[in-house]
């Protein structure tokens, strides 16, 4: 039987329905609508082994991530969506998929990196990734007079303010995902749609999650004139006891520090460029992909 490594197959019908129909089939997660709606872009490339050059068996996608750290723009390279179809399993595909990502992207970024399940700790170090911690920064939450409305995604001119103001990134992150306005969309087309709140007065768009007493604001994209705190103060929801920031403060002394302990193990190339040995970060948490 003869598999075929294709790369980049957005273009390809067959073979995108075919991707599609695998991630459904493992994640039952669907890339359909993110593809009609004109959200997979160039930073979003499936690297698929496809049997007889029409059905994919397995994939691993490279995701380009830039970013900024300490005012120097970074270009890191995120491995996901590795699926292999259950009776293609444990011939290999994976690894040789993963061994022509390294070889291909190893000079052309600042890092590589991935997001691994309790299941498969043990598989990336053979390619050279080592673990990485994470740590997520919280304060305690002081209710302010509600600033924000909620956006429509299903609204054209919602959808435009919520474009605008990611590109204007988030001015408060020291590690923040630029440029991948597709990537938001997987989240804000579908899972995050309902949680998008915009506000005139302090020219800001926040993502925000409350869960019982729990504020998870996501991210923060507009001005910087207030502060953070006034602003994700300034919601509106009720009942919250605690902020849980998505992504890594530039201040952090007024903030409680956490290392992350889930289900989810940051593994980055031992070869490249890690930035998590010596500072307490965390990869925005829109940015998993």
């Amino acid at each position: 039987m003869e598999y075929k490594l294709v790369k980049q197959i957005r273009d390809n019908e067959i073979l995108r329905r075919s991707f599609i129909k695998l991630a459904e089939k493992v994640f039952d997660l669907s890339f359909e609508n993110w593809h009609q709606n004109g959200f997979w872009t160039d930073k979003y490339i499936p690297y698929v082994l496809a049997e007889n050059g029409k059905k994919v068996v397995a994939n691993v996608s490279v995701n380009i991530i830039d970013t900024v750290w300490e005012n120097k723009s970074k270009r890191y390279i995120q491995l996901g969506t590795v699926m292999t179809d259950p009776e293609y399993r444990n011939r290999g595909f994976s690894s040789q998929l993963i061994r022509e990502i390294i070889s291909e992207w190893r000079e052309k970024c600042d890092a590589v990196y991935l997001f691994a399940n309790s299941n498969v700790l043990n598989f990336y170090p053979k390619f050279g990734f080592v673990k990485a911690a994470e740590y997520q920064y919280s304060l305690p939450f002081s209710a302010m007079k509600r600033e924000f409305r909620k956006l429509e995604m299903s609204n054209s001119e919602d959808n435009f303010i919520l474009k605008k103001y990611y590109e204007k990134s988030n001015p408060f992150s020291a590690f923040s995902m630029n440029n991948n306005y597709g990537l938001l969309m997987f989240y804000c087309s579908f899972f995050m749609k309902e949680h998008i709140y915009y506000s005139k007065k302090y020219d800001t768009v926040c993502i925000a999650i409350k869960n019982e007493d729990i504020l998870t604001c996501f991210d923060i994209f507009g001005s910087d004139n207030y502060s953070m705190e006034e602003i994700i103060f300034s919601i509106g929801f009720e009942g919250i006891k605690q902020v849980v920031l998505g992504f890594t403060p530039k201040e952090c002394k007024n903030y409680c520090g956490t290392k992350i302990e889930n289900d989810d193990t940051l593994f980055v190339l031992n070869s490249k460029e890690n930035l998590f040995i010596d500072n307490k970060l965390m990869f925005s948490l829109l940015s998993h992909a």
